[in-house]
């Protein structure tokens, strides 16, 4: 199908290319016999053109009679064969749109247990991208016929449409579906998608992206089971690289840390670098009562002093102080971030303020 649409797309540049030849050698031509350039290029389009208007000047000279003879068959032929390609380069492409959204559906009325990622953004292709790398079965969900495009053509289930629709979601087998990513960029659509999934699947695992920190609760109440905010991620990520430089190379920039982090986090674990805040509740005891204190939430595995090196395998008996970058490996980012975090903060996101 690919060679049928991309044989016509080359026939109407060959047409084309001949067609322009014609016209530029004819209009040479009637240049040549004394016309101007105005009335030359006009008798070559109504020509071409099968117009027939009337010659502006009297076509009476043998030279004339066969130019324009000349002009009539490879013009007109060529008009033939431009129209026929452009019709079919049409015709070929909606029959292969056509045949290409009957494909996806067939393929998606096959996934069981799948994952659906509604938009295909900056964060929505990142998505795609490590589930694909991960050989886990997703589908698409995209409105933007460009970047539906761009998901099918790489090799991604795409289905285009507004996925706050329920019969997109529908289509997109919901009800046989593991878990749904609403990934848009727009935070209302993104909870109107979270109500429409948590009431057509009850047991779906939903996570849901949002950018305004109020936009979070309201997530939470329509039905995700975990919120994403990127924008606190990423003001996480700079503020650890601005404080602990080192630290943040190490544990995120080497392919070895990589894989590491992936196994923890098959295993449900993350590991984190946490600022220990002024005030904060574990800031001031030891690594051990702070351990003791997390229940096996989380454990130390380095700890970073405010103004000296990093200390590996940190004796027990160490205490944190306020601005220490404490390293842990836990089961959730947000419960170890609550539990260094001082009672009066703020939280945002993941982030405390």
């Amino acid at each position: 199908m690919r060679r049928l649409q991309d044989s016509p797309a080359r026939n109407l540049i060959r047409i084309g290319g001949f067609i322009v030849v014609v016209v530029l050698f004819s209009t040479a031509g009637y240049l040549k016999a004394g016309w101007s350039f105005e009335d030359a290029i006009y008798m070559v389009a109504i020509t071409v053109f099968t117009v027939g208007y009337g010659e502006v000047h009297p076509i009476d000279t043998p030279y004339l009679h066969g130019l324009t003879m000349l002009t009539m068959i490879l013009g007109c032929t060529g008009m033939i064969f431009f129209t026929g390609a452009l019709a079919q380069f049409f015709t070929i492409g909606q029959i292969q749109k056509i045949f290409g959204e009957r494909r996806v559906q067939t393929e998606v009325e096959k996934l069981s247990g799948h994952t659906i990622i509604c938009g295909f953004g900056r964060i929505g292709m990142a998505v795609a991208l490590a589930l694909s790398g991960g050989g886990a079965a997703f589908v698409i969900l995209e409105e933007n016929e460009r970047r539906a495009g761009e998901a099918r053509d790489a090799g991604y289930l795409c289905l285009e449409g507004d996925a706050t629709s329920e019969s997109l979601l529908a289509a997109a087998g919901i009800e046989r579906a593991h878990t749904l990513a609403t990934v848009l960029s727009n935070d209302a659509a993104n909870v109107f998608i979270t109500l429409s999934a948590r009431n057509l699947n009850p047991d779906l695992e939903i996570i849901a992206r949002g950018d305004a920190v109020t936009t979070e609760s309201k997530l939470v109440h329509a039905g995700a089971n975990k919120v994403v905010m990127p924008t606190h991620i990423g003001a996480e990520r700079i503020a650890e690289i601005i404080l602990y430089p080192e630290t943040s190379r190490f544990i995120r920039d080497s392919d070895r840390m990589r894989d590491l982090d992936r196994t923890l986090r098959n295993l449900g674990l993350v590991m984190e670098v946490v600022v220990a805040p002024e005030g904060g509740a574990l800031t001031g005891v030891t690594i051990a009562e702070a351990e003791r204190r997390a229940n096996g939430v989380f454990f130390v595995v380095q700890l970073n002093r405010a103004h000296g090196e990093p200390i590996t395998q940190p004796d027990r008996d160490l205490r944190i102080e306020p601005g220490d970058g404490v390293v842990v490996v836990g089961r959730s980012a947000e419960a170890i971030g609550a539990m260094f975090s001082a009672p009066a903060q703020i939280r945002a996101g993941r982030m405390r303020i």
